[in-house]
């Protein structure tokens, strides 16, 4: 196995679970499956070559950090795509999100030799072109938000349609809102996520300096994931189908998405293992937060679920992930069982019984392993009560900006930095509640 670990892309969705939807027998679900499958393999095998170009320039010999971050985590996807009770339709469309990261890569490899695909990097460059540089006329907002329309377009069999992200321009910052509802959906969510960022936390945008943030909707025709792509610094979202949809209408899933960016521009965490695991876990703590925030929840008033308004109306479960409870999210026919552990032991038990395939289906369990520091923070932010961003989401900050941890960093030593934080901005009673919390999920200090 070639150890990329670039997997596939950091989708709200994971590929495990896309690939069980391309294998349903519910067409629907299976249609959705396949053809979400087929757009992460794509993006995948683009961000895999671009890390080995990169690789080769500076003689590194880490693993691959460039990824794309998709909502919808892959075993999901795969679930469905694999399910006997899901539709034909439903099983496709999994397996083609899925593929689409496959597509991605053979838009930009090198020396293609198809004629249609040849020169993928002039067409990446002519891409990337359309992308507007950052204004010199400062905006009312501050930020700089652009959205394109993708017009369903993006063919997972032809990689050199890709060329059209990020699509054509149908808002821009200071614009009024359009008659589509996903593009004003997303130019709406996207500044609620940046003022929260700039209003908690002193950042500026995606980078701390401000960069323009460009999102493009109706990517392809029912795919069911959204992601952020590293390589051209953007969001894209599907539109989803009967099984999986509302990518650009929640909150939560737009603010995962927006932090891989930030994690991307910041500590820029791996994309395998517990590294990986912790660049997940980062996306999914500044989603929920942003969620408690328009919600008005205190950390005890919330119900700390990620993708509560992904999964359609007759699915058995009530969200992608919950923090609170990891494991308990969803358990349907179609699908499978949420298979996140709340604790180490479970970790531990579930590598050794499902090792290979969480390094082929999930990077090494980016997305099933996330929910340990996911419950660690849910404790933390239980302890101090009150807001969860109000010294919980501080602490994680200080952690994540602050150059204390590497990008191959692991469970313990994040929960190390995170004690270390604690003291630091509060005291030892805020220490002591940071380090039993990671001791509650079997993240403990072995001297």
């Amino acid at each position: 196995m070639d150890h990329n670990h670039g997997g596939y892309i950091c989708s709200i969705v994971p590929f495990y679970l896309l690939e069980a939807m391309s294998k349903s027998s519910d067409p629907k679900v299976r249609e959705c499956g396949l053809k979400s499958l087929a757009c992460q393999e794509r993006v995948h095998k683009a961000r895999f070559d671009s890390f080995q170009t990169k690789l080769a320039a500076h003689h590194q010999t880490h693993h691959d950090h460039s990824k794309g971050h998709g909502i919808v985590p892959p075993n999901l996807l795969e679930a469905i795509a694999s399910s006997k009770s899901t539709t034909q339709a439903a099983k496709d469309s999994a397996q083609k999100t899925l593929g689409i990261s496959k597509q991605v890569h053979d838009f930009r490899t090198e020396g293609s030799s198809s004629k249609e695909e040849q020169g993928p990097s002039s067409l990446a460059a002519a891409a990337r072109a359309k992308v507007p540089p950052k204004p010199t006329k400062p905006s009312e907002t501050g930020f700089y938000r652009y959205v394109y329309d993708m017009q369903n377009k993006g063919d997972d069999e032809r990689p050199s349609t890709l060329r059209l992200l990020p699509g054509k321009l149908v808002c821009s910052e200071g614009d009024a809102p359009t008659s589509d509802k996903a593009t004003d959906e997303v130019y709406s969510n996207t500044l609620t996520v940046l003022n929260f960022y700039k209003e908690f936390f002193q950042y500026d945008s995606l980078d701390g300096k401000g960069m323009p943030v460009v999102s493009s909707v109706h990517f392809d025709t029912n795919m069911g994931n959204a992601f952020w792509w590293d390589g051209k610094n953007q969001m894209v979202y599907g539109d989803g189908d009967d099984f999986l949809y509302n990518f650009t209408g929640t909150i939560d899933v737009i603010g995962h998405e927006m932090t891989h960016a930030v994690t991307q521009f910041s500590s820029n965490l791996s994309y395998w293992q517990e590294a990986g695991a912790l660049n997940e876990h980062l996306s999914d703590v500044w989603g929920i937060m942003v969620k408690q925030f328009v919600e008005k929840e205190s950390a005890e008033e919330a119900d700390w679920l990620i993708g509560e308004g992904v999964l359609l109306p007759g699915v058995k479960g009530v969200a992608l992930r919950s923090m609170k409870a990891p494991g308990t999210a969803y358990d349907d026919p179609r699908f499978g069982k949420d298979m996140q552990p709340d604790n180490v032991e479970g970790m531990e038990a579930l590598r050794k019984t499902h090792g290979a395939w969480l390094d082929e289906k999930d990077s090494g369990g980016v997305h099933i392993f996330s929910g340990i520091p996911n419950r660690a923070f849910v404790l933390v932010s239980l302890g101090f009560g009150g807001n969860s961003w109000e010294k919980a989401g501080q602490i994680w900050w200080k952690v994540a900006r602050g150059g204390a941890i590497s990008s191959e960093c692991t469970f313990i030593q994040f929960a190390d930095a995170t004690v270390d934080a604690a003291l630091a901005l509060y005291d030892e009673d805020a220490a002591k509640i940071v380090r039993e919390a990671w001791n509650t999920v079997g993240v403990v200090r072995k001297i």
